[in-house]
Parts: C-alpha cells; sequence; structure tokens
C-alpha cells in the first residue's frame, strides 16, 4: 500500500484549504488554477446526472491528501495493522 500512496501523493494534488466538507472541490479547483466556486458547481451538475458522483466525492476524501500531505486512508490502515 506505500506505493500507492506515493503514487498518489505523486500526483500533487491535495485536498484544498478552502473547503466546505472534505476540500475535494478546494483542491481540484486549486490544481485547475480555477476559482473553486466553478468546481463546486460543475460537481453539483455532475451530482444531478445519474452516477457515482457521491461515491467518487468519498473515495477522492479518504485519497487525497490534505494540506499537510497527509491520507486519512492510509492513517486509518495503519491504526488497524497496528491493532
Amino acid at each position: 500500500m506505500d506505493k500507492f500512496f506515493s503514487i498518489v501523493r505523486g500526483f500533487g494534488l491535495k485536498r484544498g484549504p478552502e473547503r466546505w466538507l472534505g476540500g475535494v472541490c478546494g483542491g481540484l479547483a486549486a490544481k485547475l488554477n480555477v476559482d473553486a466556486a466553478f468546481v463546486r458547481i460543475a460537481f453539483l451538475v455532475f451530482c444531478l446526472l445519474p452516477g457515482p458522483a457521491v461515491v467518487f466525492y468519498i473515495a477522492a476524501w479518504l485519497i487525497l491528501p490534505d494540506q499537510g500531505n497527509s491520507i486519512i486512508l492510509e492513517k486509518f490502515l495503519a491504526r488497524r495493522s497496528v491493532s
């Protein structure tokens, strides 16, 4: 799993500091160099279409590192392996 998390960090995509929920839209906006409102509107439109938009958002929240380079899923798996 360490290789997977290294690959994710290598993308340079992080959850943004400008966050409402998990910071995924803010991080995408920062990476694309657009206003976060545009990304949020696009995500809301994406949610109205049939598809797994909410699942995508939750998966991105779990996998994308935050501003401190910490990945929620990695910390969760590390705690489970210690127990």
